[in-house]
């Protein structure tokens, strides 16, 4: 069961009781995912591009991408969105979180009116934007396609181990082009040295709002 709760920054975020964990951090959802992916992944890798890639661990509520949208669709910058979600919430849980409230109208439209569409193939949201959702776990998931920017945001460490180890770190990082870039809201010394270990450059930035650091990693060419 997943509980609708409020977070400091005054946006709402789902308490998973099976994991045990929030889906975004209870210092601020909208921060978390705007300083995190938005700032250190997005807006960093496409700067001077008129075409981006995101392949997202974690599409949860869905907060990740429709900013991603909305800072794409504001800039011209056309947005090929992948994210790996093996237990997809429900329309109606999305309806609740709030999150309309942080796009524009059309963009909040346009997902919430393909959203179930895009868990079993690609769907045109706009001009600009493509969504796919695989029904999948990040494990069992390919893809010929290489991507520009990984958004790592599956549950914490303590509460999926599984989704921490060497070896799927190693998997998620092969689907990234030379250049290409891994931001994460976590940071430990395990996971610097399996992304060092793909050939990653690591970066400590600034945390969010509750987390002294992040990782971003720039695979090298």
């Amino acid at each position: 069961m997943n509980i609708l709760t409020l977070t400091a920054d005054g946006s709402n975020t789902l308490y998973n009781e099976t994991i045990g964990e929030h889906y975004h951090s209870k210092h601020g959802a909208l921060q978390e995912s705007k300083h995190v992916f938005i700032d250190a992944g997005l807006k960093f890798i496409s700067e001077g591009k008129t075409e981006i890639s995101v392949l997202e661990v974690g599409f949860g509520t869905g907060l990740n991408f429709i900013l991603s949208f909305e800072y794409c669709n504001e800039n011209n910058i056309k947005l090929d969105y992948t994210s790996v979600e093996p237990f997809p919430l429900t329309i109606d849980i999305i309806n609740q979180t709030g999150y309309s409230n942080y796009v524009s109208s059309q963009i909040w439209t346009a997902f919430i009116s393909n959203y179930e569409r895009s868990l079993t193939s690609s769907q045109t949201l706009s001009p600009l934007c493509e969504l796919e959702i695989p029904h999948t776990t990040l494990a069992e998931f390919g893809t010929e396609k290489k991507f520009d920017v990984i958004y790592y945001d599956a549950f914490s460490v303590q509460h999926q181990p599984e989704m921490w180890s060497d070896e799927i770190i190693a998997h998620a990082c092969s689907f990234l082009k030379p250049g290409g870039v891994f931001v994460t809201y976590a940071i430990t010394g395990k996971l610097k040295r399996a992304v060092k270990a793909c050939g990653f450059n690591i970066e400590k930035l600034p945390g969010a709002p509750g987390k002294r650091e992040m990782l971003r990693a720039i695979k090298g060419m």
